[in-house]
């Protein structure tokens, strides 16, 4: 969409004959768990992923077949994986599994819950995107 802004004549601008104007409004969904899931991709050790590990339990959304409590055993069999061949990729993958993910972002229902932190401002967004007392 950005190129279109820069008047980008390829495509469907070419198509009617495009030749700039209108208004282009962006926004982004507040992150939840998908915050979650950046840290993830981001980590580089096995290290990073286990304190991860502790955050989400504490912090997120989990699948509803994730006991949150993590047992010793647990941690460890999770720091075995990444010893492993490919063992930093599969401690992701397995991380990421633990995610609802039907909560990666804050949910419109939400945004009045004050342990998302929507501010005064995203709520009177929201409020005026979607109209009545969002």
């Amino acid at each position: 969409m950005f190129d279109k802004l820069q008047f980008d004549q390829s495509g469907i601008s070419k198509a009617i004959n495009w030749q700039g104007g209108g208004d282009f409004i962006y926004g982004e969904l507040m992150k939840y768990n998908e915050a979650f899931m950046d840290n993830i991709q981001a980590a580089k050790t096995s290290k990073e992923l286990v304190n991860l590990w502790k955050g989400i339990a504490e912090n997120s959304f989990l699948n509803w077949y994730v006991n949150p409590e993590m047992p010793e055993e647990a941690i460890n069999d999770y720091i075995a994986i990444g010893k492993t061949e490919n063992g930093l990729d599969k401690q992701k993958k397995l991380l990421a599994e633990l995610l609802n993910k039907n909560q990666l972002y804050v949910n419109l229902s939400e945004i009045d819950d004050a342990d998302f932190n929507v501010s005064d401002g995203d709520k009177k967004l929201n409020q005026s995107f979607y109209g009545g007392n969002a």
